[in-house]
Order: C-alpha cells, then structure tokens, then sequence
C-alpha cells in the first residue's frame, strides 16, 4: 500500500511542478521576417511569462497582436515577437505615428514602444503606435534548439551601431 501512496503522490508532485512550469513559461514559434537576423520563421523561443517592471529596452518580447499587424488590415488574433524600442518613463522615439505622440514627449505609463529588428519587413510601433503593457505575455529568454539571441543593441552578426 505505502508503494501505491508514494506512486500516487509523485504523480501529484509531477502535476504540480507541470503547472507551476506553464505558468512562468511558454514556448513560442516565429513567423515571419519581421525579426530577422535575430529571429527566423520557424524558429521557437522559450518566453517567460512576467509583468511590465521586468521589460527593459532591447528586450524582446512577445505581446498579443495589437492591431492588425498582418497584410490586408486582417486581426490574427495571434502573438508578435518584437524588441522593446522604449519603456514607459523613457523619451518617445520620434518614429511614432502623429496622433501617438505623447505630449509629454515620454513614453506614458502602462505603454511600451516595439520595433521589429528587420524594419523593412516589420509592421510595429511606426504602424501601431504603442502597445499596452496589458497585452504583454512575456519576455523571450533564448531561443531554443541551437542559436543564442543576440545581446540588445546587436544582431546575430554582432554588435549594431546606428549611424
């Protein structure tokens, strides 16, 4: 009888640590080139599941689709991969859309500002304007299977000076 009790609380345990596990992480498969060279179609990053205090610029983040971010104006209804440009309390970059520009000139509480890595392929905060920290669903930690991410503020080829 004590084997079948231990068997029966090591599956209880296993359960508990699956849930605790899904809780603080996702895994997530890109599409798209709006991340290139850091991301790829088809790559799958592991993203752990946090709260708008633990983003910080050069972060990359997954975040619900905020407006139609697809050809033809179409809602997926689905998830975008895209890197933190600014933070709430951080100045607006200049690239926003005029009717997102906050007075203030700071990006505004409860807001963030994402640029895909590859800006010709990218539909984001120049399209968008910000996004809300509401649609936040973490932020990517490595990706999985073989190449690291680059370090903020570089790309896969190295470090990404803007001139």
């Amino acid at each position: 009888m004590s084997a079948v009790l231990a068997a029966a609380g090591a599956v209880c345990l296993l359960a508990v640590a699956v849930l605790v596990v899904r809780r603080r992480l996702m895994v997530v498969t890109v599409k798209g080139a709006s991340m290139l060279p850091t991301l790829r179609t088809g790559d799958r990053v592991l993203v752990r599941r946090t709260g708008a205090a633990a983003v910080r610029t050069g972060d990359v983040v997954v975040v619900d689709e905020p407006r139609p971010c697809r050809p033809g104006g179409v809602p997926a209804g689905g998830l975008v991969v895209k890197r933190v440009a600014a933070a709430p309390g951080e100045p607006a970059p200049p690239f926003l859309p005029p009717h997102e520009r906050p007075p203030a000139g700071r990006v505004p509480a409860g807001r963030l500002v994402l640029l895909g890595d590859n800006t010709e392929a990218s539909r984001d905060s120049r399209h968008y304007g910000s996004v809300g920290t509401d649609r936040l669903r973490g932020v990517v930690v490595r990706r999985l299977g073989g190449r690291q991410l680059p370090l903020p503020g570089h790309t896969a080829d190295g470090p990404r000076y803007d001139v």
